[in-house]
């Protein structure tokens, strides 16, 4: 048998959560339209919600009051703006206010190309919020780490997923280079793209390191993260969600002070994301990311 692949990945850890640790999985259409991508095993422990998004979320976080630690599926990361009022304002403050914790997982899944209200990709405005930890796996040993770092900590979790990984089955190492010119730090989908960018930049003598970024909250300015930067002068972080006030400037900001080297921020632009051609706007491919660093060096 071959590797995993992200998706199995997920379902294999779903299925020992239901069945083993008394878990639950909660969210809409879960055992419709293909198992959520195939991510979610046929077994105890799944409760299908109706079209009740802030309800939901609700349920979900009283679930994890409870000691039951719920994995909550958002299909659409666009529904975490209708979702996120219990998970903001009850599962991220009751830790700090009253010293009770509501440890919820929630799975919210981008997309590409789904249309208006189902291809956002919208991490940056949990990162906002004091008390969750945010992150974006694209690797089957990724996911692994971040479901034993929810495991180990009572916190709610945003786990920003990218349906462009569920077939993957590589591990997406750091690519460190000698005499490299810039340093990217890819977020989610992005890092599949920022290797193809510097394969492209590569053939035009422009050598680029690859840092990939999992975690977005906690942010910390490891040596991993710091030291390439600081041989190179220059970075770029590239991010699929929004630019303008997204995680890619939050990012470049946090490097760029801490280094005081130049890093720029790529996302996408401000413009109204849709499965119509004109009105696409599509994260950053190689394209995209060969061009702004053209632009930089």
């Amino acid at each position: 048998m071959g590797q995993k692949t992200v998706a199995e990945t997920i379902k294999e850890i779903t299925r020992k959560h239901l069945t083993e640790d008394n878990g639950l999985l909660l969210g809409e259409s879960i055992t419709a339209v293909g198992w959520v991508n195939n991510t979610v095993p046929d077994c105890k422990g799944i409760i299908e919600l109706p079209m009740t998004d802030v309800a939901g979320a609700g349920i979900a976080v009283g679930a994890a009051m409870v000691g039951r630690r719920p994995i909550f599926v958002i299909r659409f990361q666009d529904f975490l703006v209708l979702n996120g009022s219990p998970l903001i304002f009850f599962a991220a403050k009751i830790k700090e206010l009253h010293g009770n914790c509501a440890p919820v997982f929630v799975r919210a899944i981008a997309a590409e190309n789904f249309g208006p209200c189902h291809s956002g990709v919208l991490h940056s405005i949990f990162m906002h919020f004091p008390g969750f930890r945010v992150c974006s796996p694209m690797t089957p040993g990724e996911y692994e780490k971040i479901w034993q770092d929810y495991m180990e900590h009572d916190d709610p979790m945003i786990v920003s997923e990218h349906r462009a990984s569920y077939k993957n089955t590589e591990e997406l190492n750091d690519v460190l280079e000698k005499n490299a010119d810039i340093t990217l730090y890819p977020v989610s989908a992005t890092r599949f793209e920022a290797v193809k960018a510097a394969q492209m930049l590569k053939k035009e003598g422009i050598i680029c390191n690859i840092i990939n970024i999992l975690w977005l909250k906690p942010f910390e300015l490891t040596k991993r993260l710091i030291d390439p930067l600081t041989e190179t002068k220059k970075g770029l972080v590239i991010d699929p969600g929004h630019e303008i006030a997204g995680a890619s400037r939050s990012i470049a900001y946090e490097l760029m002070y801490a280094t005081n080297c130049k890093v720029g921020a790529l996302g996408l632009e401000d413009k109204t994301k849709c499965l119509y051609e004109p009105l696409q706007n599509k994260y950053p491919d190689a394209e995209k990311i060969y061009k702004a660093v053209k632009n930089m060096i």
